[in-house]
């Protein structure tokens, strides 16, 4: 094998990242949706966009990276979130010196959201720990919502949020696949985001955050009403959103289970703000 070094992921390096990708791991999806999106970035320093191989000049494998300053249980964090991890079969045996460059980074915590089996396994033997990932299907039915209140409009979303609430909002409306309402009244609100899908052919809803799963529970009824007038059949939310779930839900389970780095944070601790999840169309 010819000489093949790490290097990181300069603002620069991103559209042939970005070919790579488009060649290499999803042909679906345009080098210029890649670039667009792994451009992203919110708040804090981005130390880069993740690592590469290079063989000689050539891309031959990446692992892309997001990274986010976050307040988590009160104190500051920065979380670097892994995704994109793609090594040409030639250098496979190189697969692990890509991961590493990534998590021996110090002063961050760490994610990988969309894993697949393979590299699962590669992260547990890093010590990466996995978050449960058995999911309620709630079927959308005309239940009783006296009581609660539904804000989708976004200038209604803004006037009801304030604080590091409104900041969240503001640093994900921009994503146009993801769909964002506030139940609750006055006094408390939980912001759901959720992704448009399908499920056994027939439309649903992707629940990828829940900001407050107590008020997810005593407002599900406006939440199944708002879906059911849209046409949505079901909503898929994580058992760890929803612990005690209803009659009229039934479980899923048999995931790749997302996975998690870090010497202090615990699995509740763990969303998907701030990530992959949110930034690429997936």
């Amino acid at each position: 094998m010819k000489r093949t070094v790490v290097e990181a992921i300069a603002a620069g390096d991103l559209p042939d990242v970005a070919q790579f990708l488009h060649e290499h791991l999803a042909r679906s999806r345009t080098a210029a949706q890649w670039q667009a999106e792994l451009e992203t970035h919110w708040r804090g320093e981005r130390p880069n966009h993740g690592f590469m191989l290079r063989d000689e000049g050539r891309i031959v494998g990446t692992i892309c990276a997001f990274y986010a300053e976050r307040t988590i249980d009160g104190h500051k964090r920065t979380v670097c979130n892994i995704t994109s991890w793609c090594v040409l079969d030639s250098h496979r045996k190189l697969s692990m010196k890509l991961a590493m460059a990534v998590v021996q980074q110090p002063g961050y915590d760490f994610t990988d959201l969309s894993p697949t089996a393979v590299v699962g396994g590669v992260l547990r033997f890093l010590k990466f720990k996995p978050l449960p990932q058995e999911q309620a299907v709630v079927f959308s039915l005309p239940l009783p919502a006296t009581g609660s209140r539904l804000l989708h409009e976004p200038s209604n979303i803004e006037r009801a949020l304030s604080g590091e609430a409104l900041q969240i909002y503001q640093d994900h409306r921009r994503f146009p696949w993801l769909r964002h309402v506030l139940l609750g009244d006055p006094s408390g609100w939980c912001h759901v985001i959720y992704k448009p899908t399908r499920f056994k052919g027939l439309p649903a809803a992707k629940v990828l955050h829940v900001s407050s799963p107590a008020l997810l529970k005593r407002h599900l009824g406006r939440w199944t009403l708002h879906l059911l007038s849209r046409g949505i059949v079901t909503s898929h939310i994580e058992c760890r959103w929803m612990p005690d779930r209803p009659w009229y839900s039934v479980a899923r389970s048999g995931f790749n289970a997302k996975l998690f780095l870090s010497d202090t944070l615990v699995e509740a601790d763990i969303d998907y703000l701030y990530s992959e999840t949110m930034a690429m169309d997936l």
